[in-house]
C-alpha cells in the first residue's frame, strides 16, 4: 500500500470531480435548450411554474447522480488498480455525462413535446 487514507483519496476525487461538475451541468442545460427550441412553438406552453419546478428538481436529481462517481473513485483509488484508473476515470465522465445526457433529453422531450402532440 502507498499509505493514503480514505480522507487522501476523498480529496483527490474532490479536486478531480467538482471541476468537471460545471461543465456536466452546462451540458444538460444544451440538452434541455435544444429541446425547448426544437418544439418551438408548442413548448412555449410547456413553461408553467409546475414544469420549472420539475426541472429544478430533475437539476438536483441530475446533481446527486453525479455524486455516484465519487463511491466508485474511491473505491477504485484504493485499489491496487489506482494507477491505472488515473489515466481512464475520464471515461466514468465520458459515460456518465452521456448517459444524463440522453436521460435528459428524453425527460425534456416528454415535458415540452407533449405539450406540442396535444396541440395537433
Amino acid at each position: 500500500m502507498d499509505g493514503a487514507t480514505l480522507r487522501d483519496y476523498a480529496t483527490e476525487a474532490i479536486r478531480y470531480w467538482e471541476p468537471r461538475r460545471l461543465f456536466y451541468n452546462l451540458l444538460l442545460v444544451v440538452v434541455v435548450a435544444m429541446t425547448f427550441w426544437l418544439n418551438l412553438p408548442s413548448s412555449r406552453a410547456a413553461i408553467t411554474i409546475d414544469s420549472i419546478l420539475w426541472l429544478f428538481l430533475l437539476a438536483v436529481v441530475a446533481n446527486v447522480a453525479y455524486c455516484a462517481a465519487y463511491i466508485v473513485d474511491v473505491f477504485v483509488q484504493s485499489s491496487a488498480f489506482r494507477p491505472q484508473w488515473h489515466q481512464l476515470r475520464w471515461l466514468l465522465y465520458a459515460l456518465g455525462s452521456a448517459f444524463a445526457a440522453v436521460l435528459t433529453r428524453y425527460i425534456s422531450m416528454m415535458l415540452f413535446a407533449a405539450v406540442g402532440a396535444g396541440s395537433r
